[in-house]
């Protein structure tokens, strides 16, 4: 029998805040909470983003709320942006153009018609004939002024050494030390019942790091006038994020990748994770994404495609003079486009047996994960038939595990809902079809980017996230950024809705998150409730078994908790092993049988079966 992936602990920073312990959750529905929930969480969020500590809560709470979630952009000037206007240039009268360069100044090979004059004092004086093409500095002002972007005053690289890191592997950093404390586990403790290559990494981000400390810088550099560093061109790279989990925050010496898929990166990683755990070559595995690209050169390319919300269509959709920057995303609405967005999400998985024998906390568990691509295309960004593969196959297996009733009355869906024209009219009619095939009156959908914007590797960690708070505080977040559902969005068996949807948790069984990426990337992940989770547990462990988890989880919900009120009261430094812990090939100890490596105790097991005994 495969082995449940069971989710032990969830953590990151999206632009709610911090997301263990469902903090970034519950900022998006802060105004349903009790109170001591929603002072907690502003609690969390003033320590993240520095509010002076003499300030009182209450009068704190009206910044917090503004400096969160989607918004104007904060991380660059948007009126301001540096960049080169080409001009011709002539002089009065058709004389020569003369100017004054230090010989260190005079490029390497002369423009076309350049004649030089040395000078004293190492000068060189430059003729130029009366005219000449050039750059001239200048600054422009961005068409589209809404991201969502971490809360304000937030600085992942102040809290550890981060040596010129992009933005993204920062975020990294403080995302996946976060996970793992979340877990309230001993990771050092791990190390004696899991052996060595059974902790996996999988992480990756979309566009890789393209701020000025990774391929972005390197690529400006020459144009610039700069040199590219020797750091960029590595520290660029997709799986960047991944590579730094193995080597700075776990040591991990197990399976690694980064399975890129657009908008649908995280539930790839997702998919490695579990087939992982189910097959047994895994039993501990963190699993996420990061992506850093709020930057004026991203923003402006996926304007031009046609993908973002301006601020010109957002003032044309609300007949206004100004932009309501926290309206940008409009999902399944009249809408303009996405709105790009920041975050890093991780979750940590375990199979089943060691989630009981550790007490780890159990926030559900993952089915599976489908993924299918779309066929021939009309284009590269256009939708296919892909998503309803994936979420007919998602259904089905919650209809395999728990029947009918599981999937007709105690289910919901986290939609991709992006807030573009063509997604409010493709994944819903997906999403209503599957609803009617599948008997489903009216299916609710969250759709969260309305708050948190289109993070692209983490969006469904965003997602997932979600699911876990709602499964805690019984509410599923409404689509706040909407007063209608378009004509054209297909809906009769669809609750689509701006308000708060109030549910017994206990009594919702699966959440469906969906994913739809650019290109053909379609992924839909089946996610068990924790009750439901303990139920299978049960059935397979034993009512004893689970008993004994529960009284181990009491120490482990201690220390969780701990972690949960330190960090409420101040950023604390993220696990950040640089340098320490280093092995070499001559600590490992070598047999025909096993390779032992210092600090674990079980050893790497080398004896092997044949695949393909049957074929030799």
């Amino acid at each position: 029998m495969a082995r449940l992936p069971v989710i032990t602990g969830i953590g990151g920073i999206n632009p709610a805040g911090r997301v263990s312990f469902h903090h970034s959750y519950r900022r998006t529905v802060i105004d349903k909470l009790p109170l001591k929930d929603s002072n907690e969480t502003y609690a969390s969020l003033a320590a993240l983003m520095g509010v002076l500590e003499d300030s009182s809560l209450d009068s704190s709470k009206k910044y917090i709320n503004d400096n969160t979630l989607v918004r104007r952009i904060q991380i660059f000037d948007p009126e301001s942006i540096a960049c080169h206007s080409h001009a011709s240039i002539k002089t009065k009268n058709g004389k020569p153009l003369e100017f004054i360069l230090t010989k260190r100044q005079v490029p390497e090979n002369l423009p076309q018609g350049w004649i030089l004059e040395d000078l004293a004092d190492g000068e060189v004086k430059v003729t130029l004939p009366s005219s000449s093409e050039l750059l001239f500095p200048n600054t422009r002002s961005s068409l589209v002024t809404s991201a969502g972007q971490v809360p304000t005053g937030f600085d992942p690289g102040s809290l550890y050494q981060s040596r010129s890191h992009p933005r993204g592997l920062q975020l990294t950093v403080f995302a996946a030390s976060d996970a793992a404390r979340s877990t309230g586990l001993d990771w050092d403790g791990l190390r004696k019942i899991v052996r060595p290559d059974e902790v996996a990494v999988y992480s990756g981000s979309a566009m890789g790091q393209l701020d000025t400390d990774g391929s972005g810088g390197m690529l400006q550099a020459p144009m610039m006038g700069k040199r590219a560093t020797a750091r960029q061109a590595a520290l660029g790279l997709c799986e960047m994020p991944a590579d730094f989990i193995n080597a700075y925050i776990l040591g991990s010496l197990g399976s690694t990748g980064a399975v890129i898929g657009a908008c649908a990166t995280f539930l790839y990683n997702l998919k490695q994770g579990i087939d992982g755990i189910r097959s047994g070559q895994t039993r501990v595995a963190m699993v996420g994404g990061a992506e850093a690209p709020i930057t004026p050169e991203i923003i402006e390319g996926y304007r031009t495609m046609g993908a973002l919300a301006d601020d010109a269509t957002l003032r044309e959709l609300d007949s206004a003079e100004y932009v309501d920057n926290r309206r940008a995303c409009r999902p399944f609405s009249s809408n303009a486009g996405f709105t790009l967005s920041e975050a890093a999400v991780y979750v940590v998985l375990m199979d089943d047996e060691l989630a009981l024998e550790t007490g780890a906390e159990i926030y559900g568990s993952v089915g599976d994960v489908f993924i299918n691509a779309d066929g021939f295309k009309k284009s590269i960004p256009s939708p296919g038939v892909g998503n309803y593969l994936t979420m007919g196959k998602a259904i089905s297996l919650a209809r395999a595990i728990g029947g009918d009733s599981m999937v007709r009355d105690r289910s919901y869906i986290h939609a991709h809902g992006t807030g573009t024209p063509q997604n409010r009219v493709t994944e819903s009619h997906i999403m209503n079809e599957m609803a009617k095939t599948f008997h489903i009156e009216k299916w609710t959908v969250a759709a969260i980017k309305s708050y948190l914007g289109h993070t692209l590797a983490p969006a469904a960690g965003d997602q997932l996230s979600s699911a876990l708070g709602t499964w805690k505080y019984g509410i599923v977040p409404g689509i706040s950024t909407i007063d209608h559902v378009a004509e054209d969005v297909h809906d009769s068996n669809l609750d689509i809705s701006p308000e708060h949807k109030e549910i017994d948790s206990q009594q919702t069984d699966v959440a469906f998150i969906n994913s739809k990426g650019f290109g053909g990337n379609n992924a839909t992940g089946l996610i068990l409730s924790p009750t439901v989770t303990r139920q299978m547990l049960r059935a397979r462990h034993g009512s004893k078994k689970l008993q004994t988890h529960d009284v181990r989880h009491e120490k482990i919900a201690e220390t969780a908790y701990d972690y949960d009120q330190e960090s409420s009261k101040a950023n604390i430094p993220p696990i950040y092993h640089f340098g320490e812990g280093v092995l070499e090939g001559t600590d490992l100890t070598l047999t025909t049988d096993e390779i032992r490596v210092p600090g674990f105790e079980e050893p790497i097991s080398l004896k092997l079966d044949n695949p393909y005994e049957d074929m030799t």
